[in-house]
């Protein structure tokens, strides 16, 4: 998971218009037939071949945002959304995780020009088109419920905070974001987490899905085991599920900055982009997608030191250790490569976050 998909009023705004451009492909589709008589008339193919509880279903979500119909049409569109987008890029997503965690066999591509291509090179000849998409299963899972949850939350929280056309704030919009973000964060972490473990990978011991879960648990143990000394305090490593939530505590952190960047950037733009450049005047979709591609990036600049020290903690159980703090996490970034390294990767992040938000 990058902070590119993380809450913000952007994401949800332009998740949102997606959602209700698949759900408008679900309309009635006016065929011509022609009945006895001669006479041509108009009849709905969606009366003819749509069950009817999906065509009232259909019904009551456009007649009602606040209904469990229109909640859960935005939260399969938008889980199937991710599932898609995320399908896309898994390859960037593989080679951008294996530069963050500086991965012994890969660090002498991070930071070079055409680091990616010779790394993704790597990857194929040594695993085949699988090694490129290694990790992708646990990311649908996960990609899924994410988008889901994430949709159906903002539109419940939009729908307590959000009221009245009055009370369209920023401020609300903003807050119904980053709810619903959090939520969504807390609930399917461990899958971000097996995600990356798999993606780190690069030997085929560990590299199936229950093999991660596996290893990942028996983690706690380790843990709990390790001297008082330990840069991870008692009271973590005495949570239960805690080798899953490496790194979770930074995750929230960086929603801060990705969040407040991208909003007020995208915000910023729609009021001003027309008078700067008329092109955009009268041509709204592609003020959106400028808009939301340049918040995006900018947002995902600002948050990507974060990122990198999450990445490292994800990792930190890996060959037995305790685990990596963030403080550790900092200071070994900062030893190899000064503050460049804070942003490995990061050219792979913007081929993502640009399209991703637009």
């Amino acid at each position: 998971m990058s902070f590119s998909s993380h809450p913000t009023v952007l994401s949800d705004r332009k998740g949102k218009g997606r959602e209700e451009a698949q759900m408008a492909a679900l309309e009635e589709v006016h065929i011509p037939s022609e009945p006895a008589g001669g006479v041509t008339r108009c009849v709905s193919s969606a009366s003819t071949s749509t069950p009817t509880w999906w065509r009232r279903s259909r019904e009551r979500a456009k007649a009602d945002r606040q209904s469990w119909d229109y909640i859960w049409s935005s939260g399969v569109a938008g889980g199937i959304a991710g599932c898609v987008a995320k399908t896309a890029i898994a390859p960037l997503d593989r080679v951008k995780i294996l530069f963050q965690t500086s991965n012994v066999e890969f660090r002498q591509y991070a930071g070079t020009h055409l680091g990616l291509i010779h790394a993704a090179r790597r990857i194929y000849q040594e695993s085949g088109v699988r090694g490129l998409f290694r990790g992708n299963s646990a990311t649908l899972l996960r990609v899924f419920p994410y988008a889901g949850i994430k949709f159906m939350a903002y539109d419940a929280i939009e729908a307590v905070l959000i009221r009245t056309p009055d009370e369209r704030t920023p401020l609300r919009f903003f807050t119904a974001g980053a709810t619903s973000g959090v939520t969504s964060v807390l609930i399917t972490y461990p899958l971000e987490l097996i995600r990356v473990r798999l993606a780190y990978q690069t030997t085929t011991r560990g590299s199936s899905l229950r093999e991660a879960i596996r290893t990942i648990h028996h983690e706690a143990a380790i843990a709990r085991s390790a001297p008082p000394s330990s840069s991870i305090s008692a009271f973590t490593r005495s949570i239960p599920l805690f080798p899953f939530y490496r790194g979770f505590s930074i995750t929230l952190l960086g929603m801060i900055p990705y969040a407040g960047v991208s909003f007020l950037t995208y915000g910023t733009l729609k009021r001003h982009i027309s008078s700067y450049i008329p092109y955009f005047k009268d041509r709204r979709t592609a003020s959106d997608l400028a808009c939301g591609a340049v918040a995006g990036l900018l947002g995902q600049t600002a948050s990507y030191p974060a990122e990198i020290v999450r990445r490292r903690m994800q990792v930190g159980g890996e060959g037995g250790r305790p685990g990596v703090s963030w403080r550790e996490a900092v200071r070994a970034v900062y030893t190899a490569k000064g503050w460049r390294g804070f942003y490995v990767g990061l050219s792979i992040g913007y081929v993502k976050v640009v399209p991703m938000n637009a």
